[in-house]
């Protein structure tokens, strides 16, 4: 048995989660989220894994192995760190073992990862920091229009005619949004149009990753926007991807969950090693 566990630190949330993997099996004992909210990351990410220890009965000298992601490599006490396309690639094959693409879309970017059956990353391509396709555009959008964050799927799913906005640069689709409220567009019309112009650009950014023959698993917090995956679904049959496309309420963990498991992994070949010697 070892208890492994995984820490992401991104930008818009912390994310940790543990795990107990025996004989091929993989566990997940807890998992813990907390958005940010311009809280010191290293000191959140302490507090959150404390917690989640606390919540399964453990300590931190119980660990095994405690990886990290995302930003999470300052943190003093981890053992050690995993590249987020790999994290969230294993994660995507823990939350559903037949995909191959991982859609990852958290507050800055989106990403689309191929990956194999062992969750081994093949070929991945990122969107530009600046494009109107993250979280934090969403978010300020949302403030904008006076709306919550978890209404946005919702009301983007209620849209009858919606507005086209700019799909390049946030800086322009913010403007198209102010310019669409000016002139009375609903709440859902705006959502839905930009929804349906981020679905487009992650869609051909799958395409260009190539060999699409399993399921595309979305990860990251966007993936719980229920009004992003509906455009997703519409945006991948008009480019003709006939890859089912899915999401996951636990998508948010992808990253934690992948770090935990390749920190398994690790662990498992080092202590082979260490046998050896």
């Amino acid at each position: 048995m070892a208890i492994t566990s995984g820490i992401d630190i991104g930008a818009g949330a912390i994310k940790a989660a543990v795990f107990n993997v025996e004989n091929g099996k993989e566990e997940c004992l807890v998992r813990r989220v907390e958005r940010l909210r311009q809280r010191d990351p290293l000191k959140l990410a302490a507090q959150i894994y404390d917690d989640a220890l606390a919540e399964a009965g453990l300590k931190r000298g119980d660990v095994a192995y405690c990886a990290t992601t995302g930003e999470g490599e300052a943190l003093e006490f981890h053992t050690g760190h995993f590249y987020s396309m790999t994290t969230h690639a294993r994660g995507a094959i823990y939350l559903r073992p037949e995909a191959r693409v991982a859609l990852d879309i958290g507050a800055l970017h989106g990403r689309a990862i191929r990956m194999d059956e062992r969750g081994k990353v093949l070929n991945y391509k990122m969107t530009s920091q600046c494009a109107s396709g993250s979280g934090q555009f969403l978010e300020n959008i949302a403030r904008y229009l006076g709306i919550a964050q978890d209404e946005i799927g919702v009301l983007s799913k209620q849209a009858d005619n919606p507005e086209k906005v700019s799909g390049i640069c946030a800086v322009l689709a913010e403007t198209d949004v102010i310019n669409m409220v000016s002139r009375g567009i609903t709440a859902p019309n705006i959502l839905k149009g930009i929804h349906e112009s981020m679905a487009d650009r992650l869609a051909k950014l799958m395409k260009t990753v190539g060999g699409i023959d399993g399921v595309v698993q979305m990860t990251g917090g966007l993936a719980l926007d229920t009004g992003l995956v509906e455009a997703m679904k519409e945006a991948l049959a008009r480019e003709k991807v006939s890859a089912p496309i899915e999401s996951h309420p636990d998508a948010i963990f992808a990253g934690a969950f992948g770090a935990a498991l390749w920190g398994a992994f690790r662990h498992e070949k080092l202590s082979r090693m260490a046998q050896a010697a």
